[in-house]
């Protein structure tokens, strides 16, 4: 009887939490949520909701391309650099002369650009199974040189009109009462990224190999999983996606800034990790990342509202990165210790 009632209370709490502590985590934004709203009322605003999902269109297409980095077991630092070459390069070449091919034309230049630079990491990764933290360090130095040394160092303040159009363009605006909200457009195509990149992690055998990698690369390897190819086609993917990031953040600044994006790695890591993405590999969804950029950016937000420096931002934000992986490598122990007493009990 006993035992009867207590496995649908377990099944129960076991689907609130999710497969990557996303309940967790929906939990925790709604109590900040609350907290702020006590502490601030006008916190609790369509016009807050739409800031902070604006704020949240550039992290989450970086926070995507790290997390199928970090569940294939590997860690990359390099993405800004890349969104930044690739949008900035874009930005300068395309609209030379004032000639504007159009918004459609850039964006796959920068995307091209981009899985060229990914294409580099993943060779090199693949190729000489070099640590991906090295690798990805030193070709952000890399990328960052050649941008400053052989594209432009200079500030564009006047982009092509096809980008000037869109930055100016909203898909809700609500005003009136003192009080404006302006929903980006962007956050159409970031959603519609979103969906995608779920989908190829749940239903490819891409995105299996890639939560295969992260598990067991050799036994990957051992299970017909062609390793090295899925390592460089990764890479070249988030490539894309760190290029899409850096269009997106020119079109939403207005301006293209070849020292932008560089140093914002932490954030970006700490959102995916929070979001439930295993450092070690293996786990992670799209979900849980979505949530832990949208926690990173309300913390910003919240903080700012009350007046804390952006310095001290910066420690909340690596206070939760430690915290985040720290949890995960007491969840490693415990499950390890779990499956060795099974394994004892089996014999």
């Amino acid at each position: 009887m006993s035992e009867t009632r207590t496995l649908p209370r377990a099944s129960g709490l076991a689907r609130f939490k999710g497969a990557n502590n996303e309940g967790v985590l929906a939990l925790v934004l709604v109590v900040l949520i609350i907290g702020m709203t006590i502490i601030s009322p006008s916190f609790f605003s369509v016009g807050t909701f739409f800031a902070i999902l604006r704020s949240s269109i550039v992290p989450l297409v970086f926070a995507l391309a790290v997390l199928i980095v970090i569940i294939s077991g590997g860690i990359d630092v390099s993405f800004a650099a890349i969104a930044i070459f690739a949008a900035y390069t874009a930005v300068k070449l395309t609209g030379s002369g004032n000639f504007d091919p159009g918004l459609i034309a850039i964006v796959l230049f920068a995307c091209l650009i981009g899985a060229l630079l990914g294409l580099v990491n993943g060779a090199v990764i693949a190729r000489f199974r070099l640590s991906t933290l090295i690798v990805t360090l030193g070709t952000q130095g890399i990328f960052r040189g050649l941008l400053v040394a052989y594209i432009g160092s200079r500030y564009i303040a006047d982009l092509p009109g096809s980008m000037s159009a869109v930055s100016t363009s909203n898909l809700i605006s609500l005003e009136g009462g003192g009080a404006n909200a302006y929903l980006h457009v962007l956050v159409v195509p970031v959603v519609l990224l979103c969906v995608l990149i779920a989908l190829m992690l749940r239903r490819t055998m891409f995105g299996r190999g890639i939560y295969a990698l992260g598990g067991d690369m050799e036994a990957a390897r051992r299970a017909g999983f062609s390793v090295v190819r899925i390592q460089i086609a990764l890479y070249v993917l988030a490539g894309v996606l760190a290029a899409l990031a850096g269009v997106f953040h020119v079109i939403l600044g207005r301006n293209a800034n070849p020292q932008d994006l560089v140093g914002t790695e932490l954030d970006i890591i700490a959102a995916v990790v929070l979001g439930g993405a295993s450092i070690f590999g293996g786990r992670g969804s799209v979900l849980g990342t979505v949530l832990g950029v949208l926690l990173v950016q309300l913390i910003n937000n919240s903080l700012i509202l009350v007046g804390v420096p952006t310095a001290w931002q910066r420690t909340a934000v690596g206070v939760l990165l430690v915290i985040g992986v720290g949890i995960q490598a007491i969840s490693a122990k415990r499950e390890s210790k779990r499956v060795l007493v099974n394994d004892e009990v089996k014999e």
